[in-house]
């Protein structure tokens, strides 16, 4: 038991001296996870960046890959590429001055990623985990009125979740919200928070105040990342950037947006986190992309679960 002064979540990773922080769900997931990994750097803990791609990583040379499915990608990596987020992260770390490697996986099922989670657990001897959703459908245990894009978060839920040699394995989830584009029902995402909380599996939630070094560093990258990838800017990190930054509803960050009504607000800047064990207990499907090769094998399976169930009727907001 903690006290009310002090931050569940943090407190957990005291004691833990190498984190590795890794984007759940593809594109720009590790940015979500920027100002909890540079408050555990400022506290001189050894901390390890990774993110499972949407980046053309089969082209990478030989040399590129620590590990089957676990790629090394630094500044230098790729220049020929437009679009990749790990690269462009490492290229603004290096500008500020720290450690300057992101670890990309490609998108496979769920064993060839537990597998290369495995080898950078091991290679650097980590000894906790924090997998980042940019969104809440990492929330989402199946039964929803709808599931937003589930397939590359819930296989990165399933591949730490049997790894049970890390002693510590968090989630945390940013951008509530951001997700309703993608049909989730954000009172459903609540009850799923108040149950996990009854289950002692949710830590509480905290907020990145603009006015911290870490919320002032996390607004710089995402502004680096949206000038070095014009075409292709992240929504989901320019929704949580403009919260941050005290904008309200309708905000314009992005063309990527026409034709769209966005509602950033400040739920968009808090950090929910939970006990990632916990969190897979209530999956409802994690069973069954558990022997998983291919992303395109997980969706099929989530497609047959959804087929078998009658999802819980969505609900409005009271007030």
């Amino acid at each position: 038991m903690t006290s009310l002064h002090t931050n569940p979540l943090l407190t957990r990773l005291a004691g833990s001296t190498r984190i590795l922080v890794a984007g759940a769900g593809g594109g720009f997931d590790i940015y979500s996870g920027l100002p909890l990994a540079l408050s555990l750097l400022h506290q001189n803990k050894e901390v390890h960046l990774a993110n499972l791609s949407f980046s053309a990583l089969a082209g990478l040379p030989p040399d590129a890959w620590a590990a089957e499915d676990l790629a090394v990608v630094t500044p230098e990596t790729a220049p020929h590429q437009n679009y990749f987020p790990e690269r462009t992260l490492a290229r603004w770390l290096r500008v500020h001055g720290y450690p300057d490697t992101v670890y990309a996986f490609p998108q496979t099922g769920v064993r060839p990623l537990r597998a290369a989670y495995r080898a950078l657990i091991e290679r650097h001897d980590i000894d906790a985990v924090v997998l980042v959703d940019g969104g809440t459908d990492i929330l989402l245990r199946g039964d929803e009125a709808g599931l937003g894009t589930p397939e590359e978060d819930l296989a990165s839920v399933a591949a730490l979740a049997a790894l049970d040699g890390v002693p510590d394995r968090f989630v945390v989830s940013v951008g509530f919200g951001v997700d309703a584009y993608h049909g989730v029902n954000h009172v459903q995402v609540l009850e799923n928070i108040a149950a996990l909380e009854r289950d002692g599996a949710y830590l509480g939630a905290f907020s990145i105040p603009r006015a911290t070094r870490e919320g002032a560093l996390y607004l710089d990258a995402v502004a680096h990342a949206q000038e070095h990838t014009p075409d292709h800017p992240s929504i989901v990190n320019g929704s949580i950037a403009a919260a941050v930054r005290g904008a309200f509803g309708d905000v314009r960050f992005t063309d990527r947006t026409r034709g769209s009504e966005l509602f950033v607000n400040p739920l968009m800047s808090l950090y929910f986190a939970f006990d990632l064990p916990g969190l897979a207990a209530r999956c409802l499907y994690l069973d069954r992309i558990e022997d998983t090769h291919l992303i395109r094998q997980v969706h099929s399976r989530i497609a047959e679960f959804r087929d078998s169930v009658v999802p819980r009727p969505p609900r409005t907001f009271p007030h």
